[in-house]
C-alpha cells in the first residue's frame, strides 16, 4: 500500500504567484493626458516633448498613406502601425545615433527615424534590393521577416558592441507572437549570459495575427519571462509615450554602464490588420474592443498633455501632417523613378565572384533583359 505523500516544505505555486505579482504595469500618463506618476517623469524639455509628438503624428500619417499606397498597388508588403506609435517612436526617442536598431517587419518607423531615407523604406516594401542598401553611418539592419529571428541577431550585435568597448546598445522589437518563438528565449538567454548591452521589446498588441495572447502562454505577462534568463523585465503601458520613453532610457543607461540587457513588454494595440496581405481583424476582434482601446490612443493622450502645457495646437499638428504628406509624395516619386529590379542585378550583387554554374544563367537572363 502506497504511503501518504509527505507535505512539501516549499510552495511552488506561491513562488510563481509572487513573481507574477511583481510585474505591475508602469504608467506616467493616463488616458486623459494627466500625470499619475510625477516622480517618474522623464527629463525632457519643451522642445523635446514637441518633437516626440511631431514624430508620432508624422508616423500616423505615414501609416495612413502607406495603407492607401498598398491598396493602389504602389507598395508591396506592409504591416500597419497605427496605435503603436508610443511603443515604437517613444522608445526610439530614447536612443542615440550610435545605437543599433534590429527591427521586425512592423518596425519601419523606428529605422526611418534612425536615418533610413523614406524612399528606401518604400523600396523595401516593394522587395527592391536598393531598399536594403543601408546608408553609411545608419546603424540598422533590414526589417526581419522571420518572426523572432531578430532576437538572436540582436544578441550577437550587442556582444559585438561589448567586445569593441562601445558605449552603445542593440535594440530589437517583436510582437507577442514573437515571444512564443524559440529565438526569443535563445536571444535573451545569450545576451543575459554574456551581459551584452541589448534592449529587447515585445510589443504586446494582443494578437499574433489572430491568436490571442492568452492562447500563446500561461504566463500572466510576457515581461516575467525575463526572470528565466536572469535579466530585468518591465511591463509598461505601451500607449503612454512618457512611460515608454522612461523605461527605455533607464534600460539604455544600465546597458551602457555594463549592467546587461533588459526585456520590455509594451501593452499596446494595433488598430489595423496584422498586414495588408489579406488579414481581416473583424474575424477575431470585436468592435467593442476596438472602441475601448481607441480611448487609450497615444496621440490623443499626449496631445491633451501637451495642450495643457501650452505646447501643442491644431495649427502645429496641421503643419506636421502637411509636411508628412509632402515628404511621402516626394519619396514615393523617387521610389517610382528607381530603375526596376532585374534578375541580373540580384545575381551580380549576391557574389563577389559569380560561381561558374550561375554564369551561364546570368548570360541567358542578360540576353532576355536586353530585348
Amino acid at each position: 500500500m502506497a504511503s501518504k505523500s509527505k507535505k512539501a516544505q516549499f510552495d511552488a505555486v506561491k513562488t510563481l504567484e509572487t513573481i507574477e505579482q511583481q510585474f505591475e504595469m508602469f504608467q506616467i500618463l493616463n488616458e486623459n493626458g494627466e500625470i499619475v506618476n510625477e516622480d517618474a517623469m522623464p527629463n525632457l524639455n519643451d522642445e523635446q516633448l514637441q518633437e516626440l509628438m511631431r514624430r508620432m503624428v508624422y508616423t500616423r500619417v505615414l501609416d495612413q498613406r502607406s495603407i492607401s499606397l498598398n491598396r493602389q498597388g504602389r507598395l508591396g508588403f506592409y504591416a500597419p502601425t497605427a496605435g503603436q506609435e508610443a511603443s515604437q517612436v517613444a522608445s526610439h526617442f530614447a536612443l542615440e545615433k550610435e545605437d543599433y536598431v534590429i527591427p521586425g517587419y512592423r518596425d519601419v518607423p523606428q529605422i526611418i527615424w534612425h536615418g533610413l531615407p523614406l524612399a528606401q523604406a518604400f523600396l523595401f516594401s516593394r522587395g527592391h534590393y536598393k531598399g536594403n542598401q543601408i546608408p553609411e553611418g545608419v546603424n540598422i539592419l533590414p526589417p526581419q521577416i522571420i518572426i523572432g529571428a531578430q532576437y538572436v541577431q540582436t544578441a550577437g550585435v550587442a556582444l559585438g558592441i561589448k567586445k569593441r568597448g562601445k558605449k552603445a546598445v542593440a535594440v530589437t522589437y517583436t510582437g507577442d507572437g514573437g515571444s512564443s518563438q524559440g529565438d526569443f528565449y535563445e536571444g535573451i538567454n545569450f545576451a543575459g549570459a554574456y551581459n551584452a548591452p541589448a534592449i529587447f521589446f515585445v510589443q504586446n498588441n494582443g494578437f499574433a495575427i489572430s491568436t490571442p495572447r492568452d492562447k500563446q502562454t500561461k504566463g500572466a505577462t510576457i515581461a516575467q519571462k525575463a526572470v528565466s534568463a536572469g535579466i530585468p523585465g518591465v511591463l509598461v503601458d505601451g500607449m503612454d509615450p512618457l512611460a515608454v520613453y522612461a523605461v527605455t532610457a533607464d534600460a539604455r543607461l544600465r546597458a551602457v554602464n555594463g549592467e546587461g540587457p533588459t526585456l520590455i513588454e509594451t501593452l499596446c494595440y494595433r488598430y489595423g490588420p496584422h498586414t495588408m496581405a489579406g488579414d481581416d481583424p473583424t474575424r477575431y476582434r470585436s468592435s467593442e474592443m476596438d472602441t475601448e482601446w481607441e480611448k487609450k490612443d497615444p496621440l490623443v493622450r499626449f496631445r491633451k498633455f501637451l495642450e495643457g502645457k501650452g505646447l501643442w495646437s491644431e495649427e502645429k499638428e496641421t503643419e506636421v501632417i502637411e509636411q508628412a504628406k509632402e515628404d511621402i509624395k516626394n519619396a514615393i516619386k523617387e521610389a517610382d523613378n528607381t530603375p526596376k529590379q532585374k534578375v541580373t542585378d540580384l545575381m551580380s550583387i549576391m557574389y563577389e565572384e559569380m560561381p561558374f554554374h550561375l554564369q551561364e544563367q546570368y548570360e541567358i537572363y542578360k540576353e532576355k533583359e536586353s530585348k
